[in-house]
């Protein structure tokens, strides 16, 4: 934990010199000491520490300096750190500067110089205000803050990728938080323009006001929301996610050029078959174009797995799956793209989107499926801003009080409506069929019945999304009654549908005209092999038209949309790597 730091300012420099010696005699092993030796430079220095979440405990300050006096560097300072106690100080008793200073900078103590001997004129004040602040004293989130607009497709971009990666943050509302405004003008003061670096000792970095003014007017320009801060002070201003895991230590490039098994997506199925595979001696790596957990990573409760009666989170279960996985040696690239596929005999190359390449001996597919795009008028302008797909458990703690909708009506759409009824006033369910029994698992239609902000809406399809900035309004038919209802909504979260993502397979892999990946028996017409199929053996059960090319989870045609199903398939398809790389 950042010790507290004690602040002293004074442009005499044996007065300086004086100061942080006996602050540092008495305090040291509590406290950070720092100094400065103008009011312009101590600035610079608490807007630095701000950036970095460092607290400060106290502020001594000397009231006689050149530009900048002691009561006006209290009064640009409280805002940065208002907690801080602030003592001024003053060769003399100037009952002028005295006044405005409390009436100005609301000063806890004016002390006189010289304060020697210090054990009987300086440490008892010190001691006294520095046991009040600690008293009070609650130690800042030391990590990654984001600062942004709540209706921002972007800020939520960033807060779920790092929700999803298992990311301790702090979010800040540009809107609602005035530490999020004045973080920003501290940054805008301090000329950042995305890639500030930590800040030295204070005393040696001072510039001059003037410059100030005019990287200000530079970062004025050059910032843009959301602002990612660092532990370390460091920033970045609405960074892509693949710059934001690099500066966040993620792996996002392959370390090698060759490995045994290289596995695109990082779903249940990707992840079981890289910790069989790994465990099992091959050199695995696993590509993820988001985050690891797929779909069934944005899922509140999972209540049906085996082995967990009380149920856990998709959240939960990725990140017990990845650290197993690490465990095993797994080398997780995340977020990455893959792009092309290509066959160089007996090798298969998979090209990613950052322009790399990386070549194995066998490759599982296990991409999963994302939800299906609804194409009404307004949603596609309102999505991130009002409008999610999944359950976008970020957003979870800012609807407390509000309507929530949601349309959909199987297993992920339930388990998102009991998610969000322990936060909304309510949770409305928007079906287009009559019932919930013909798509979902009976205990969440059981809780589903059970819970009172739960109110379930058939035969119901939202025909148009209403919003400027953010959602305002949606238009719902009735398709029982062909009526239309414009109600008031802010949130509006579609877990409908499933599409692969398999583009990137076209011309290479067989695939049905849905996109799903055709594999084992399904490949097999009228007894016949798959055209072009070069082996002198039948493709095994989870192997596409390509051989060493597997497929595994919702991706496969014909897959049970289940999560113990897709780890089941995920499990088993390492066995037939195993075959396939021993009859090579």
């Amino acid at each position: 934990m950042k010790k507290p730091i004690l602040f002293a300012v004074d442009d005499d420099p044996e007065v300086l010199r004086a100061v942080e010696r006996d602050l540092r005699r008495q305090y040291g092993e509590r406290y950070r000491v720092m100094r400065a030796s103008s009011g312009a430079s101590a600035l610079q220095a608490l807007e630095r520490l701000k950036l970095r979440n460092e607290p400060v405990a106290l502020l001594l300050v000397d009231q006689r300096m050149p530009r900048m006096s002691g009561v006006e560097l209290f009064e640009q300072a409280i805002p940065l750190f208002p907690e801080a106690k602030r003592v001024l100080l003053t060769a003399y008793a100037e009952t002028d500067a005295a006044i405005a200073a409390i009436n100005k900078a609301r000063i806890d103590y004016y002390l006189l110089k010289p304060w020697d001997p210090p054990e009987q004129c300086l440490y008892p004040v010190v001691g006294d205000l520095l046991d009040d602040w600690q008293a009070s004293y609650r130690p800042p989130f030391e990590g990654v803050r984001v600062i942004g607009h709540r209706w921002s497709p972007r800020a939520f971009q960033v807060r779920d990728f790092l929700a999803r990666r298992q990311v301790p943050y702090r979010w800040l509302d540009v809107e609602a938080e005035e530490e999020a405004r004045s973080l920003l003008d501290s940054l805008r003061s301090a000329g950042g323009n995305g890639n500030g670096a930590a800040a030295g000792g204070p005393a040696r970095e001072a510039a001059s006001e003037a410059a100030a003014e005019e990287t200000g007017r530079e970062a004025d320009e050059a910032m843009s929301l959301p602002v990612v801060l660092f532990a370390d002070g460091t920033h970045a201003s609405d960074p892509p996610l693949a710059e934001l895991a690099e500066r966040l230590g993620l792996r996002t490039r392959a370390e090698n050029p060759f490995y045994d098994l290289v596995i695109v997506g990082g779903g249940p199925a990707g992840l079981a078959a890289a910790v069989y595979g790994a465990s099992e001696g091959l050199r695995t790596l696993m590509v993820e174009s988001y985050a690891p957990g797929g779909q069934a990573g944005t899922s509140s409760r999972i209540e049906n797995y085996l082995g967990f009666p009380s149920g856990l989170s998709g959240a939960d279960l990725a990140r017990r799956a990845v650290t197993q996985a690490a465990r095993f040696g797994v080398e997780i690239l995340a977020p990455q793209d893959a792009s092309t596929l290509r066959l160089e005999e007996p090798y298969r190359v998979l090209g990613l989107a950052s322009g790399a390449e990386v070549t194995c001996h066998a490759l599982l597919v296990a991409t999963g499926v994302s939800y299906r795009k609804l194409e009404v008028p307004g949603i596609e302008r309102l999505t991130g801003a009002g409008v999610y797909y999944g359950a976008a458990m970020t957003e979870a703690m800012d609807l407390r009080g509000e309507e929530v909708y949601i349309v959909g009506g199987a297993n992920s759409a339930g388990q998102a409506a009991i998610f969000f009824a322990r936060y909304a006033s309510k949770v409305i369910m928007l079906v287009r069929g009559g019932s919930l029994n013909k798509e979902m698992s009976q205990y969440l239609v059981d809780q589903i019945c059970g819970t009172p902000a739960i109110e379930v809406r058939f035969h119901r399809q939202v025909v148009e999304a209403h919003g400027d900035v953010s959602l305002a309004a949606l238009s719902i038919a009735d398709s029982a009654s062909g009526h239309v209802d414009k109600v008031p909504a802010r949130s509006l979260f579609i877990l409908i549908g499933a599409v692969p993502h398999t583009g990137w397979l076209e011309g290479v892999v067989e695939r049905d005209a849905h996109g799903f990946v055709l594999a084992g028996p399904d490949l097999m017409r009228e007894g016949q092999r798959p055209r072009g199929w070069p082996l002198d053996r039948d493709p095994f059960l989870l192997e596409t038209s390509v051989p060493g090319v597997f497929v595994a989870g919702d991706v496969r045609h014909g897959s049970v949309k289940r999560v113990a199903s897709s780890v089941g398939e995920g499990s088993i398809a390492i066995s037939f790597v195993h075959q396939y790389m021993s009859q090579r």
